[in-house]
């Protein structure tokens, strides 16, 4: 009995932040914009949630004038209505508060968004969506006073219909959002990263058919190259069989297959006379799905990715992994980076740095840097916030994590360039940590076997010496790749001792050193051994690179970082100032001396390294 109420109540916990599968490929679908400016309210206590008695408003059967999903209008002079969405403040979405308002820099908590917004061409037979790039924490959406649902998770996409409760013109929605930390959510309580609150990514309508295109995937079999397969999903009242036809014009390809009764079909074609995608030749082909009534676009690059012994094996030729860590800020204007602009300017940097690598840390970044990746020739690393450490043993928190794995997951699985799913980062040994991290990687491999599957993990020094190192961790057993982070020199131990350590790892997989560096300031000159200077963040680097490529399973960096990002963790006032300084460009965009130390490195880096 008691583990039916256990389980009764874990479902209710899960069905409070449950919400539709999410639409694949929003990206080339044409919908309507809700960028721009929209109002917003401070709300400290939550009063526009619950009323006096801590109830919320949305769950009583006759919420009162404070509720403010109902936004609320007074009729007459005598009327008391304490808020009015049309006379509050506005700010930018996408964008982080934040960074748009000084006064809410270090805000955490709750502030309520309202748009006005009408549909042009409304059709009544159409079905429409309202789709979220990420609002960092919780969202409660509302449209016309109704509730959508509730999504948990600041950095993945989510979409509910509203085809019952939007009308051709004046229709409003109100999404309260919530960035508060709280121990049992992924990311918890500590980070070191800014918890930039806020609608920070595209909201957008798409008016969809009856029964539509949700899901497909389309990929070079892992083991045939010459056979693609995959699989399309349909969403709609139909009844019986649909066709389906996918066409890759520039190869000739133009197959129709048919969906079973759930509107789901199992798709593998064979492929003559493909160029495939790599990091030396980024080939995308143009693929179209169309059914009767709906087509979708999309740009897709077929490659095989796999491991062999100690090798990562690109379309089974050997490729060093020469990378960079990013976090996901806008140097040049501050704050959360949303637009493809941004994404042109990180992953330009990555490209002058000599790289063919990019570790989007430590959560899923926006659609664009994964777009413009496959472009680019970029290979990617993506991973979900279960960082440091979080409530091995809730099973809410562990469901939280696998649902941002699922929804990242589901967004990029068609992106040529993603070619490793993380799962954790540093976070601290025991069996229940290992159970929860292999339950999310047998989710991962059962989403999507053609990509491998790491962990930032982190290595120690034997104690009869402490020169040797060493990777002890059971969850090592369970990746593809053996990824860890190393600071010898940072944390622990002399940069001067350096040239002395060395590695012993005993699993034939290929090692990546996920995380290493030195953090300095920008414009800060002294002598190599005066810590927080460019000469001492250069040093580490110079002695670092020539000591990790003689680690003979090495097949690739990804030093820490790109560009120094905001941190509340870092604080000394003359060289942090709130921000990480591990960064090779400073927050300004200027580069430091171990930018062009590392950028030296990869021009002499050969894939037989």
């Amino acid at each position: 009995m008691k583990q039916l109420l256990t389980l009764f109540i874990l479902l209710l916990s899960l069905a409070s932040f449950a919400n539709e599968p999410l639409l694949q490929n929003t990206y080339s679908r044409e919908g309507i914009s809700l960028n721009g400016r929209w109002n917003y309210i401070v709300d400290v206590y939550e009063s526009g949630y619950y009323n006096y008695r801590r109830e919320p408003h949305d769950q009583t059967e006759n919420p009162g004038s404070g509720a403010f999903f109902l936004n609320k209008k007074a009729k007459s002079k005598q009327e008391r209505v304490e808020y009015d969405f049309d006379y509050a403040p506005t700010m930018v979405v996408p964008g982080d508060w934040n960074s748009q308002k000084e006064n809410l820099f270090y805000y955490e908590g709750t502030l309520w968004y309202k748009k006005s917004f009408d549909i042009p061409d409304f059709d009544p037979t159409q079905r429409y969506y309202l789709h979220f790039g990420a609002v960092n924490y919780v969202a409660d959406v509302y449209v016309n006073g109704q509730k959508l649902g509730t999504h948990k998770g600041g950095f993945t996409p989510f979409n509910f219909e509203m085809t019952d409760v939007v009308q051709s013109k004046d229709n409003f929605v109100i999404v309260k959002v919530d960035n508060k930390r709280s121990a049992d959510e992924v990311p918890t309580l500590s980070t070191d990263w800014w918890n930039y609150g806020g609608i920070t990514r595209n909201v957008t309508i798409y008016a969809l058919s009856e029964t539509f295109i949700e899901d497909y995937s389309l990929q070079l079999d892992k083991e045939n190259d010459g056979l693609i397969s995959g699989y399309v999903r349909l969403n709609g009242n139909h009844k019986g069989e649909l066709e389906v036809t996918i066409r890759i014009p520039e190869l000739n390809i133009k197959e129709k297959v048919k969906t079973n009764k759930e509107g789901f079909v199992k798709v593998d074609f064979p492929v003559k006379n493909l160029q495939k995608w790599s990091d030396q030749s980024p080939i995308l082909y143009d693929v179209i799905l169309s059914t009767e009534n709906d087509k979708v676009e999309d740009r897709i690059g077929f490659r095989q990715i796999k491991t062999q012994g100690a090798d990562i094996l690109l379309n089974g030729e050997k490729v060093f992994l020469k990378g960079i860590a990013i976090h996901e800020e806008n140097v040049m204007r501050g704050g959360r980076a949303y637009s493809m602009e941004d994404a042109k300017i990180l992953l330009g940097w990555a490209k002058e740095l000599g790289c063919n690598f990019v570790r989007l840390a430590h959560y899923p970044h926006n659609e664009n840097m994964a777009r413009l990746a496959d472009e680019m020739g970029l290979l990617v690393w993506e991973e979900i916030p279960v960082y440091w450490t979080i409530e091995w043993t809730n099973e809410t928190t562990y469901q939280k994590a696998e649902k941002q794995l699922t929804e990242v997951i589901t967004r990029d699985k068609n992106r040529a360039s993603v070619i490793i799913w993380s799962m954790a980062n540093e976070t601290p040994q025991s069996e229940e940590r290992l159970t929860f991290l292999t339950r999310l990687a047998k989710s991962t491999r059962q989403l999507d076997n053609t990509r491998l599957i790491t962990a930032a993990l982190e290595d120690h020094g034997k104690k009869e010496d402490p020169n040797i190192m060493v990777v002890e961790d059971k969850f090592a057993d369970v990746v593809d790749i053996l990824s860890f982070n190393q600071y010898y020199g940072w944390y622990g131990g002399t940069v001067e001792n350096i040239k002395n350590i060395r590695w012993e790892i005993d699993k034939n997989k290929p090692v990546i050193i996920s995380e290493f560096g030195a953090g300095a300031l920008q414009g800060y000159h002294a002598d190599e051994n005066t810590i927080w200077s460019e000469e001492h963040q250069d040093l580490l680097y110079r002695e670092t690179l020539p000591t990790l490529a003689k680690i003979p399973q090495l097949s690739g960096i990804s030093p820490w970082i790109l560009v120094d990002f905001r941190s509340p963790r870092r604080m000394h006032d003359v060289y942090q100032n709130g921000w990480n300084r591990k960064g090779l460009i400073s927050e300004t965009g200027n580069r430091k001396k171990a930018f062009y130390t590392l950028q030296n490195f990869y021009k002499k880096v050969v894939d037989t390294l």
